[in-house]
């Protein structure tokens, strides 16, 4: 039996597989593990990670993983690993893919929670690289409630070409990201870029292990992970190939320990002011609309009401000040070697736009974490927040008659004459019809763009519109079109792009009584998304509805999520959330 004053194994989960003769059972597997009396007897931590050969996303996360092991035995615990899947969006972007994307948050969540629950584990490490495996991991985190610590994996180095290679200007002596490599295709398509040089690219743009280098999708969750409190402060920034990841990643083993000694659970630290605190990292630096998908499931899982209004309410009067791509300038190692994610919270700090006092990982509040930080905005990468580079958030809210639900635009780096647009509607039905108009150039100057059944429940799965929006970048048409889909937009998507309209086309929403022609207002100053339509007009078409289109998913993964899945402005949940349980998984 436990004999360790420092943890009470009575009122851990793991004394239901190691403690008492009845358990004697369950102690031979471990002893055939090689484990030790003295190990077995320890707190057992989960050391999650999405690892997998698919990207360079995850690829680092086995050697940081090890890390975490070491730190968590230093501290008199028993590290136990396992894995769970993870879909890079950039290499299921552009097909049917895609479509298992989101979805694999909720798988995510689900298989790390199962794993938990299975073994009694005490506490969770989780560590997550691409888009959705940070969400995913950060949700079972809360849905459990135990002691738990996220460390992202890391993003990429940036990529550049050879001194005199055979590329255009605008490639040439700067850094590379995946988002460029997609706007390069756009660029042959329109016969300004070649083959060859499009081979060139393809082999610099990506040089190392990590996630994607701007503020897309990865790195924004990665931002918020550091400002809701589950991560280490400076943890999320340096990129994956670096040493210090390793040591970030012992510290949060040796942190977790902690966490357990003190009983700080995830819902300790994961309180509606902390969601606030997320939002905010995520407006000032630009950051993926998909945050406005992620943050509201995240909250569910606590049984906190934070959804995608309340997300675009504190975007609204967040000032954007940290000069990232696909907007801006800079890339993730950048704003690491600025000072990281702690330098931007001291400015939004000086703001009042802070709340100070939630706990963190550390087990001393923001407040506290943020007065050790002596470096100040270097102007470049992050700006004063008395200078921002905008006065309002990256990202917007629109709402409307065309999205009674809300809808979202990144608009970090956009002039404010780009931000207000007025066109006919085309429309598409599906994501491929659209790119294949883009390709073919069967569209013109001014049209909107209406990419609709790409929803959480139509598509299924709500894909991500990147080669599509990418394309229209390369061919110079990036200002010069709108697009709006009740899917969704990669963190790289740049240009007038409005995802997540709500109600979605397969809920018999107004994006799919849309006809071509029909005149869209989207005005990302006032917030607004309309049709030039009555109310009259649209309840006849209403009507005159014949129903969702029919999907070719009847089975399987994908069917199971369309049956479960709920609207996006609540973050396309598939359970009923924290407000609904009737037991701690700590207390059974």
């Amino acid at each position: 039996m436990s004999t360790n004053p420092r943890f009470d194994k009575t009122k851990l989960p793991s004394r239901h597989v190691t403690e008492g003769p009845a358990r004697a059972p369950h102690r031979s597997y471990y002893y055939a593990m090689g484990m030790t009396e003295e190990e077995i007897h320890q707190p057992l931590v989960g050391v999650a990670t999405c690892w997998n050969e698919a990207a360079p996303c995850n690829i680092a996360l086995n050697r940081q993983a090890q890390s975490v092991k070491v730190g968590v035995a230093a501290e008199q615990g028993t590290p136990r690993e396992f894995t769970t899947i993870t879909v890079t969006d950039g290499i299921a972007m552009g097909h049917e893919g895609m479509r298992s994307s989101l979805a694999s948050r909720e798988a995510i969540a689900d298989t790390v929670e199962l794993t938990m629950r299975g073994h009694c584990y005490d506490a969770i490490v989780g560590l997550a690289g691409c888009d959705k495996s940070l969400p995913g991991m950060m949700m079972a985190m809360i849905r459990l409630n135990v002691p738990s610590v996220f460390m992202y994996g890391g993003s990429i180095l940036p990529g550049r070409t050879a001194e005199g290679a055979d590329v255009p200007e605008q490639f040439a002596n700067r850094d590379l990201t995946v988002q460029d490599m997609f706007e390069a295709v756009g660029n042959w398509q329109g016969g300004t870029l070649s083959e060859a040089a499009l081979d060139v690219l393809e082999r610099v743009a990506c040089p190392s292990a990590g996630a994607c280098g701007g503020q897309f999708t990865a790195n924004t969750m990665a931002c918020v992970s550091e400002a809701i409190g589950l991560a280490l402060p400076n943890s999320s920034g340096a990129p994956a190939p670096y040493k210090s990841r390793d040591e970030y990643a012992i510290a949060s083993g040796k942190a977790v320990m902690n966490l357990i000694e003190k009983n700080i659970r995830a819902r300790d630290i994961c309180t509606r002011e902390a969601f606030e605190n997320a939002a905010r990292i995520v407006a000032c630096t630009g950051g993926s609309t998909n945050a406005g998908l992620h943050l509201p499931a995240m909250a569910h899982e606590a049984g906190i009401e934070f959804f995608l209004e309340d997300v675009c309410d504190i975007f609204r009067d967040t000032p954007h000040f940290v000069d990232m791509k696909p907007g801006g300038a800079y890339v993730a190692k950048d704003l690491y070697e600025a000072g990281g994610v702690p330098v931007v919270m001291r400015e939004l700090r000086k703001a009042g736009l802070i709340h100070e006092d939630c706990m963190t990982v550390t087990g001393y509040s923001m407040g506290e974490e943020l007065d050790k930080v002596e470096r100040d905005a270097d102007g470049k990468v992050i700006h004063a927040v008395t200078n921002p580079i905008s006065t309002t958030g990256g990202v917007v809210g629109l709402k409307g008659n065309l999205a009674p639900e809300g809808a979202i635009v990144k608009i970090a780096g956009m002039a404010d004459e780009d931000i207000v647009f007025t066109g006919p509607a085309l429309v598409f039905e599906c994501e491929q019809d659209a790119f294949e108009a883009v390709q073919n150039r069967t569209y013109s100057e001014g049209d909107v763009f209406v990419i609709r059944n790409e929803g959480p429940r139509g598509g299924p799965g709500m894909r991500e519109m990147l080669a599509t929006t990418a394309a229209l970048s390369g061919q110079g048409m990036g200002k010069k079109v709108a697009l709006i889909t009740d899917g969704r937009f990669s963190g790289a998507t740049r240009g007038f792009c409005v995802g997540h309209v709500g109600p979605e086309a397969a809920m018999g929403g107004p994006i799919g009584l849309l006809k071509n022609g029909d005149m869209i207002t989207l005005n990302a100053i006032e917030g607004s998304i309309t049709v030039d339509l009555t109310d009259e007009e649209l309840a006849t078409r209403k009507a005159a509805w014949e129903g969702p289109r029919e999907t070719i998913y009847a089975s399987g993964a994908l069917w199971k999520y369309a049956q479960l899945v709920g609207p996006t402005y609540l973050g396309a949940v598939t359970h009923p959330g924290g407000g609904s349980e009737k037991h701690d998984y700590m207390d059974l």
